[in-house]
């Protein structure tokens, strides 16, 4: 019995991969990020809910639930309505990135804005999924609050160039 259930759980996350990989590719307009080149400081700390586990029904295997971590937001996605849209996106985007970890070979989870490898930013099958365009952004706003970080004319740039000075006096 739990092959077939494992076999028939598998033929529905290729089918739903397949229905997700078919949607149009995500726009950069879709993002509103900084621009190069600008100062991006850190915001308040956030818990945002976490998808915690799945819970698969053995006497109906089309019907498994998705356990969350509430997180700070209050998303409570097992109560009869969820409060808002705007929950309710960030319940199904947790749901679209854990189908998307599931379906995408291991090998092309990544992304990478490197200056020096221009021609290697994102595996096309990534690129298709919700989870490869956030990821994206994530990385190019990383790498532009560590530019802030060490911008060396702010409190903490000062900081760590005299560091490296100091260290580079040393060494050379």
């Amino acid at each position: 019995m739990r092959p077939l259930l494992l076999r028939l759980l598998i033929l529905i996350i290729f089918l739903v991969n397949s229905m997700i990989g078919a949607l149009p590719y995500a726009d950069a307009q879709d993002f509103v990020l900084p621009k190069p080149g600008s100062m991006v400081l850190f915001s308040q700390p956030i818990h945002p809910p976490i998808l915690k586990g799945l819970k698969v029904y053995p006497d109906n295997p089309f019907r498994f639930d998705f356990v969350l971590d509430k997180g700070d937001r209050g998303v409570r996605p097992e109560e009869a309505g969820i409060q808002n849209q705007q929950q309710k996106n960030e319940v199904t985007k947790l749901i679209k990135y854990f189908l998307a970890s599931i379906t995408v070979p291991q090998e092309d989870l990544w992304v990478n804005l490197s200056p020096y490898e221009k021609n290697r930013i994102i595996p096309h099958s990534f690129g298709l999924t919700e989870m490869g365009r956030d990821l994206l952004a994530e990385d190019y706003i990383l790498k532009q609050m560590t530019a802030s970080l060490i911008y060396p004319e702010g409190a903490v740039g000062k900081k760590f160039w005299k560091r490296v000075y100091e260290e580079a006096g040393k060494r050379f």
